[in-house]
């Protein structure tokens, strides 16, 4: 018998995500994933709104979509003040995480990766052959930066910076005037900042007020747009950098019915801010709801944060019993922890009785 070809590359384990898959609710047996409430998963639980959803409806998915998603990339550019040349849309930020690293790493580059955070900036380094060093924010004091630290690791020319803004799971912002100095003293390191959930701060800076020539912002157009099933994202940067970037990329890789829906995004801002608003209402009370409840939910400037709850598997099994998830945040390298997502006034509620219950 002959055997089979073997792969070239290492095994890289797959990142564990947020939400909860059918086949864990198969063994728990549930068969309908709609009676159980998500807080897994940092999206806006008000979306899509009605713009969106009729833009999708309208849709020919008989015709390709447009490689080059121009029309999308017109109106950021018009929203941003930028050139579509400095914009490349993707599948969502993990695609363009993954081009990044198949754009600038080489094997045996070291890529700086600012903890804990979103597993996929390791994976795509590993992938390259490259290889990641990671400065981690402890718990001690709830996951503060602390940017001399950060840059004693920056002395060893790391050739990628992989830094989240605000840090997915911990919700942290960075110190934007930090990055200014570092953009500046390291010039040949390429910063990539990673803003998927800045939409969700109040009044947040962006990293794109910079526009530096070693800097990169990756956005979504999934999270508070509530699109996560169409995969959205884009980058802004220097118009060579993103020509590299597009070089890595397959074509299609933006879907026909995502284009359509970025574009209406765009167009109905304002109805999507609203509903933002309301949601920073909504973990408020949460927060002070928890509170009283004799919990400490972490510091966070978006609508998620981390809970230590001491065992974090078997408080997110326990919850499951009642019909809720979070997140479990063991794959940050967390088992204490949970991160939860702010949903609706009466989701919120369902999560308070059964952590009550529990």
């Amino acid at each position: 018998m002959h055997s089979c070809p073997q792969p070239i590359r290492p095994f890289i384990p797959a990142v564990q995500h947020g939400s909860i898959t059918p086949t864990e609710l198969r063994a728990l047996g549930v068969q309908d994933m709609e009676t159980i409430i998500d807080f897994s998963v940092n999206i806006n639980p008000y979306g899509p709104t009605e713009a969106i959803r009729a833009a999708v409806e309208k849709i020919d998915f008989g015709r390709y979509p447009d490689p080059d998603a121009l029309v999308l990339r017109e109106e950021l550019a018009r929203a941003l003040m930028r050139s579509p040349d400095e914009i490349l849309v993707g599948n969502g930020a993990g695609e363009l995480i993954w081009l990044t690293a198949l754009a600038f790493l080489r094997s045996g580059d070291e890529a700086l990766i600012l903890g804990p955070t979103y597993g996929e900036y390791a994976r795509a380094v590993i992938l390259t052959g490259a290889r990641p060093v990671f400065w981690n924010a402890q718990p001690h004091d709830d996951f503060a930066i602390h940017p001399h630290a950060i840059a004693e690791q920056l002395q060893r020319h790391p050739r990628v910076v992989f830094l989240c803004h605000p840090n997915n799971p911990t919700g942290r912002l960075f110190p934007l005037p930090e990055l200014t100095v570092w953009l500046h003293h390291w010039p040949e390191t390429l910063f990539v900042v990673d803003e998927a959930y800045l939409d969700f701060v109040e009044q947040g800076e962006s990293a794109l007020s910079l526009q530096m020539s070693n800097l990169l912002v990756l956005r979504s157009m999934t999270k508070a747009q509530s699109l996560a099933g169409l995969r959205l994202g884009y980058a802004v940067g220097p118009a060579t950098m993103l020509d590299a970037l597009r070089q890595m990329q397959i074509p299609w890789s933006v879907n026909i019915a995502a284009q359509a829906a970025g574009l209406a995004a765009l167009h109905d801002a304002a109805h999507i801010v609203q509903q933002i608003q309301w949601l920073q209402r909504d973990k408020a009370h949460l927060v002070h709801e928890l509170q009283r409840l004799g919990w400490r939910p972490l510091i966070s400037a978006t609508h998620y944060f981390l809970l230590h709850v001491g065992n974090a598997y078997d408080f997110r099994r326990r919850l499951l019993e009642h019909g809720v998830v979070v997140r479990d945040a063991s794959s940050f390298g967390l088992p204490g922890y949970v991160r939860i997502a702010t949903r609706r006034p009466e989701e919120n509620q369902r999560l308070l009785e059964a952590i009550g219950r529990k």
